[in-house]
């Protein structure tokens, strides 16, 4: 099975996104980020993709977003356990 295209958008001092960056380190996972708060360009990116929303964490899944950490980490489990 092919690894789908993953993408997260997520800044560094969000306790949601670090639930999800230590899923990813847990599962040795390669997740492409984008810091929204770092990076000017991926903030505009993020908010035009999602119509304005930028609720982070958001894993972007062969281009389509997923929301809540929560359901990310299960999701990042399920994929790669």
């Amino acid at each position: 099975m092919a690894q789908p295209d993953l993408l997260l958008y997520m800044y560094p001092s969000c306790p949601y996104c670090a639930l999800v960056l230590r899923a990813i380190e847990q599962l040795g996972v390669e997740v492409p980020t984008r810091d929204i708060r770092a990076d000017p360009d991926a903030f505009e990116e993020f908010s035009s993709r999602t119509g304005g929303r930028t609720q982070v964490p958001c894993l972007f899944i062969d281009g389509k977003p997923m929301w809540e950490s929560a359901d990310i980490a299960t999701w990042l489990k399920k994929q790669f356990s």
